[in-house]
Formats: structure tokens, C-alpha cells, sequence
């Protein structure tokens, strides 16, 4: 998965495929499972009722994942999908909204059953 703005979406499959700043800056597209994805949303988020997940489909990707280490302050031993290339917007195969709570924190994504 990969959290954006509805707006940065709407630029992503328009254009064909996603560059965002932490691509020229780490060199990867920061991107996480469903059981993680609050954690960057809160950290970097919090409060916003503007986001959306991209739900990506691994074998469409063109470019390398690599499971590394997120934060120190993430749970011992949690890895996060990074991607070594820009995400290509046929690679996402559906986009969901993802909205805080009340409190203005983001819970981990439930997956529908």
C-alpha cells in the first residue's frame, strides 16, 4: 500500500506513474502493509480526512521492493516494503479512503473479509 492525497492520486493516474519527493531524496517510494500503515500515517498525517491508500499489485511493479527497517521508534523487528523505482499507476489495482478516528489518529487499515 501506498498513502496519498486523493489529489496526488488524481495526479499519479494521470500521469502515469508516482515520483514522490522521498524517491529523489532516499531513493525508494515508502510503502507499507495493511497492518502498518497507521503507523506513517500518524506520524506524518495525523488529523488529515484528505488521504487515500493505493492498493498495489506487486507483480505489475517494474523496479525492486526491499524489506528494511522503518524507525527507531517503530515496533523491534518491523520491515517496510520500499520500492527502488517510482510507483506506476497501473500497478495500483484499487484506492480506498482512509480517514482518521475522531481523536484525529489513524487505525491500522481492516481489510474487508
Amino acid at each position: 500500500m501506498h498513502l496519498c492525497s486523493a489529489a496526488e492520486w488524481q495526479a499519479i493516474s494521470a500521469e502515469g506513474e508516482h515520483r514522490p519527493d522521498s524517491l529523489g531524496s532516499v531513493g525508494f517510494v515508502h510503502l507499507s502493509t495493511p497492518e502498518q500503515v497507521h503507523l506513517p500515517a500518524n506520524r506524518l498525517f495525523a488529523g488529515r480526512t484528505d488521504l487515500v491508500l493505493l492498493h498495489i499489485d506487486p507483480a505489475r511493479l517494474t523496479d525492486p521492493v526491499r524489506w528494511e527497517p522503518g524507525l527507531p521508534t517503530d515496533p523491534e523487528a518491523m520491515v517496510f516494503p520500499h520500492l527502488y523505482g517510482p510507483l506506476p499507476a497501473e500497478a495500483v489495482r484499487d484506492v480506498t479512503p482512509y480517514r482518521p478516528g475522531p481523536d484525529g489518529r489513524f487505525a491500522p487499515f481492516d481489510q474487508p473479509t
